[in-house]
This record gives C-alpha cells, structure tokens and sequence, in this order.
C-alpha cells in the first residue's frame, strides 16, 4: 500500500522510504520507536500487527484524531484558510480548553503551512514563488487514507526506552529513526540529547528483535553504532525549494 504521510517533517523519510521498505525482513510486528511523519510506515504493506510511537504528545493526538474522528477533523477543517492571520491565531492560542480535534487541527494547519514543517518556533513563510502545501481537496482524500491506514495500527506515546522494552519479541521488526545528530533540539528541548545516542545503541544491541535504524552520516554515529551492520545511501533533503546531495546511515543487526 504505496502513500504519502499526512505530515511535513524536519528529517522526515519521504526520499528514503522505500529503500528502508526494502530492508525490512519476515516479522509478525512492526514497531515505529519515533513515528514522526510515518513516511517508512506509510510507504510499506501492513504487517500482521504494527505499532507506531512517538514522545511527542501533540504529534500523537493528531494521529488518534485522525484514526478515530476523521469526520469531525474534516468538518472542523474546513473553517480554516492559508493566511498568516490565521496562523499567528492558531500560533498563539490558548489550548487549555480546546478539544482533542481542535488541537489536532492546530497540530496539522501549523505543520502544513508553516516554514519546513518545524514544530519549534513554527514561522509563516512567504510564498513568493510555490503555493502553500495546505491545499483542503488534494488533502481530504489524503487523510481518508491515512484514516483507514491507521484503522488497526496502534498508537503509543511513550519513552523511546519504554516503548522498545515493552514491544521487544523475536518475532519485531523496530524501524528506529532518531533525531539527526546535531539537530536535537529541532523537536523541542531536553526530549533527546546527544547522551542518548549512546544509550540507544546499547539498548538495541541488547533486543530479541530485528533493528532497523536511519541517520545522518556523522563520524560519531558511526562509532557508537558501530557494532550493527552498516549500509551507506545517497539521497537528497530539499528546503525553501533548494535541494542537497547527503548521505544517509542505515544500520541494522542482521544482514539484509
């Protein structure tokens, strides 16, 4: 089942995807450590049983507003429009007293017009050149995918540590994709910091699971997950319509 995420995404796998769906062996669960986007979930044939996870909170509620009240979010989508009025509104609002919709649209609108997709300081950009990627009819049909994808994935919202311990059987496939090194605190402060890196490798070194794990080329990453298979991608990330030749890490502790 070949679609797009729902999602913009600061190192997000839309270019990457399916090289990874490639990599991906036998399993009876296929477990998602940080969801993100989904890009690598969305691109694959679903899996017996499949898990997707996420420490951001906001970024979870989307998916379980999509997963569960598709209806409503559309309905309630359609009283929004591209203007930065509208979006310094959505920016600034109080969401003490919003509802689970209405801050999943929040979530959505300010990801999808908003510069890069960044959820940390999210700006407005100016459109000078391309139109806005929040356009409702090309969107709607795309969310009724992402809403009948979702229909038996589970959605969790824990701890990267948490999430792989609870899900570990030799019958998982992890997909791990974890911030960039040196780009951390892209998806907020003191969620992930270079420590853990470190103590990532040394807990997927130690599961009963598959791993498959994707990251920027740094020296230092290749050092701490040196002890996993390593397979080196050339791909491409573009911003504010500018495109860049990079090269992706893919490690994984079996040989594909």
């Amino acid at each position: 089942m070949y679609m797009n995420s729902f999602l913009s995404y600061v190192g997000g796998k839309s270019r990457l995807a399916e090289e990874i769906v490639k990599l991906i062996p036998p399993h009876n669960t296929y477990a998602e450590v940080f969801g993100g986007a989904g890009w690598v979930m969305f691109r694959k044939d679903p899996s017996k049983n499949e898990v997707i996870n996420d420490i951001n909170g906001d970024l979870i509620r989307t998916y379980r507003v999509i997963k569960f009240h598709y209806t409503e979010f559309i309905r309630q989508l359609r009283g929004v429009m591209i203007s930065r009025d509208e979006f310094n509104r959505l920016l600034n609002q109080n969401i003490e007293h919003l509802t689970d919709v209405q801050r999943a649209i929040r979530y959505y609108y300010l990801n999808k017009t908003g510069y890069g997709g960044r959820m940390v300081k999210p700006t407005f950009p100016a459109y000078r050149t391309d139109p806005s990627r929040f356009n409702q009819f090309t969107l709607r049909k795309n969310l009724l995918q992402v809403s009948r994808r979702l229909a038996r994935v589970c959605v969790e919202n824990k701890t990267y540590q948490d999430f792989i311990s609870l899900y570990d059987t030799s019958e998982t496939v992890f997909y791990v994709d974890p911030p960039y090194y040196d780009c951390e605190t892209y998806y907020g402060k003191g969620i992930f910091g270079k420590e853990d890196f470190s103590v990532l490798a040394g807990l997927l070194e130690g599961v009963k699971g598959k791993v498959i794990i994707s990251i920027n080329d740094r020296p230092e990453i290749r050092c701490i997950f040196a002890n996993f298979h390593l397979r080196e991608v050339a791909t491409s990330y573009s911003l504010s319509g500018k495109t860049q030749a990079v090269s992706e890490l893919i490690f994984t502790n079996f040989v594909p």
